[in-house]
C-alpha cells in the first residue's frame, strides 16, 4: 500500500471512483457477483480495465470493515486522492456561485451525508477546513455514496479569513442559527451566496458568525430542538434547487 493511497468500501464509493478519469484507483478487491454488477452498472465501458483486481470472499473482504462496523457489499477498492481544487481559481471563472461552508464540522459521515445532498441538489462546492477535513475515511466516503467524485472540496487554512476574502469578492454570508432573524425560506438567494453551517453539538463559532452578512433560521416545530446537521443542510439545499429551476 503507497503512503498516498487508503481504502474505501461499498458499491456505490466504489463503482463512482472508478467512473472518475480523475481518480486514481490502484487496487480492487472484489467477490465474483460484485465484478458481474460492475459490468451490469456499465455495459458500454470496462471500468476494469488498467486496474488490478483481487478476487475474494465476502468473509476475506470483511477485514477491511471490522473497525468501522460498515457493510462493504463486495467492493473494496485501494484509491489515491484527487488534485486538490484551488477556490481563489474556482470563483474567477463562475458567476452566481453557491458554496457550502462547514464550521467546526468533524464527523465524517455527516460530512459525508452532506456531501451526497450537495451533488443531488446542484450545490457547487463545500468549503471546510483542512485539518478538519477526514480524507482517508471510509466512514465519510461510504456515507457519501460515491458523490465525492462529482464536487469541488474546498480545504482551507482558516475559515475565517476565507469568508472575509469572499465577502470581498461580491459574495453573500449566510449563517444558520436556529436563533436567526428570517426563515431561510425568505431569502430571495440571488448571486453569490456562502451556506454557512455550524457543528451539531456548538453551532458556529462565535468569531466565524460574525463573518455572516444574516443569520437564517430552519423553521420546525417547536416540539424538536434541532435537526440533525445533514438533514438541515439538505433541506436548504433542495429549497434552493428548486428556486433556481423556477427562477
Amino acid at each position: 500500500m503507497n503512503k498516498s493511497s487508503f481504502f474505501i468500501v461499498g458499491q456505490h464509493a466504489v463503482i463512482e471512483a472508478l467512473k472518475n478519469p480523475k481518480r486514481r484507483v490502484l487496487r480492487l478487491f472484489l467477490t465474483e457477483e460484485s465484478k458481474k454488477n460492475i459490468h451490469r452498472k456499465s455495459p458500454n465501458r470496462n471500468l476494469l480495465n488498467d486496474v488490478k483486481v483481487h478476487f475474494k470472499t465476502k468473509k476475506e473482504l470483511d477485514k477491511y470493515t471490522t473497525k468501522e462496523n460498515l457493510l462493504h457489499q463486495g467492493y473494496v477498492a485501494e484509491i489515491e486522492q484527487l488534485e486538490k481544487t484551488s477556490l481563489k481559481e474556482y470563483i474567477k471563472t463562475k458567476n452566481n456561485i453557491t458554496l457550502v461552508c462547514l464550521d467546526g464540522v468533524t464527523d465524517p459521515r455527516n460530512i459525508g451525508s452532506i456531501i451526497r445532498s450537495a451533488v443531488s441538489f446542484k450545490i457547487d462546492g463545500i468549503i471546510i477546513k483542512e485539518r478538519h477535513f477526514p480524507h482517508n475515511s471510509k466512514l465519510m466516503y461510504k456515507a457519501a455514496s460515491g458523490a465525492i467524485e462529482y464536487i469541488n472540496i474546498f480545504e482551507v487554512a482558516n475559515i475565517n479569513s476565507t469568508l472575509k476574502n469572499l465577502k470581498e469578492k461580491n459574495f453573500w454570508v449566510y449563517g444558520f442559527d436556529g436563533k436567526g432573524e428570517k426563515n431561510f425560506t425568505e431569502i430571495d438567494w440571488k448571486g453569490n451566496n456562502i451556506l454557512l453551517f455550524g457543528s451539531e453539538g456548538f453551532g458556529m463559532h462565535q468569531h466565524t458568525s460574525k463573518y455572516a452578512d444574516f443569520l437564517v433560521r430552519i423553521n420546525i416545530d417547536n416540539k424538536i430542538e434541532s435537526l440533525n446537521i445533514s438533514n438541515s443542510a439538505s433541506i436548504v439545499f433542495h429549497h434552493l434547487s428548486y428556486i433556481k429551476k423556477n427562477s
